[in-house]
């Protein structure tokens, strides 16, 4: 009966293990505002993004100015002023800031109350073309640009992505991430209480931690089909950007997955050890 109690045990705690984990990451860094703009902060640092943030940068630095009665005609010049500002170590933080509008557009809906009506995802570009230094880098050129000007990525019209389609996950997966990670941890407690080896049960606590991580590498490689199906619905340099994103945000979770095989690997170690010390205490 104590066995059935242990196994019964163990197996809630790799489950609740196995939702704390993923789940503890995205909270960090996709459903909070701050994590999400730190990852892209972080992301910034990406030559290809760079190279494509220059290239829509520019794109729209001389839309915005044929348009407010300042026609550009060397293109090529505002290229390389915006491929040294993209260079500098201020475009990070001016990126991730810039992130925080299409961050709210899923999550909170909040732009229509910042008087933003849209059903398109939007990016916020203003901080970047009101950077200092790349004002300075572009000379004389006198571009009044709004405190907000929204960037879109197109969305098609059978998109199931909607302005604050993510709020449910806004409000629940703070909860869920700590609730899973607090009754793991709880469960973990319980499975070497009833445990009558506590050597062994550290081991087969290790074994649960070598699942979970091994089985979030597998996890990961199969949606990344499903993720760039649906980066197939943007084109041109804004795909480059969010690729450039998507492949930051997976060697972030590759690195939690990383930890918890390595602590995995740790309590397999520690448990036999325990075992090996508590056979030859029981032989002496």
């Amino acid at each position: 009966m104590r066995l059935v109690a242990t196994v019964f045990l163990w197996l809630v705690t790799t489950a609740l293990l196995a939702v704390s984990v993923p789940t503890m990451w995205a909270q960090r860094n996709i459903v909070s505002e701050d994590g999400y703009v730190a990852l892209a902060t972080a992301a910034a640092k990406d030559p290809d993004l760079q190279a494509a943030t220059a290239s829509e940068l520019t794109t729209q630095i001389l839309k915005f100015a044929a348009e407010n009665g300042y026609p550009l005609r060397n293109a090529e010049l505002v290229r390389n002023a915006v491929e040294t500002y993209t260079g500098n170590a201020g475009f990070p933080g001016q990126f991730g800031q810039a992130n925080r509008i299409a961050h709210r557009w899923m999550f909170t809906d909040s732009v229509r109350h910042e008087g933003i009506s849209s059903d398109r995802w939007l990016v916020d570009i203003a901080p970047m073309l009101n950077d200092s230094s790349l004002k300075a880098t572009l000379g004389d050129l006198d571009l009044d640009v709004p405190q907000t000007y929204t960037v879109p990525i197109t969305v098609p019209e059978d998109s199931a992505l909607r302005p604050g389609q993510l709020r449910t996950v806004a409000t629940w997966a703070p909860w869920i991430s700590v609730g899973s990670t607090v009754l793991a941890g709880v469960f973990a407690l319980l499975t070497l209480a009833a445990a009558r080896s506590r050597g062994k049960a550290f081991a087969a606590l290790g074994v649960s931690a070598l699942l979970v991580g091994a089985t979030g590498w597998a996890a990961v490689e199969v949606a990344r089909r499903y993720v760039d199906a649906a980066l197939d619905h943007t084109t041109g340099d804004i795909r480059l950007i969010a690729e450039a994103m998507v492949v930051h945000a997976e060697g972030s979770l590759h690195h939690w997955l990383n930890l918890t095989l390595a602590a995995g690997g740790a309590l397999v170690v520690f448990g036999v050890l325990v075992a090996m010390l508590g056979g030859l205490v029981r032989r002496d």
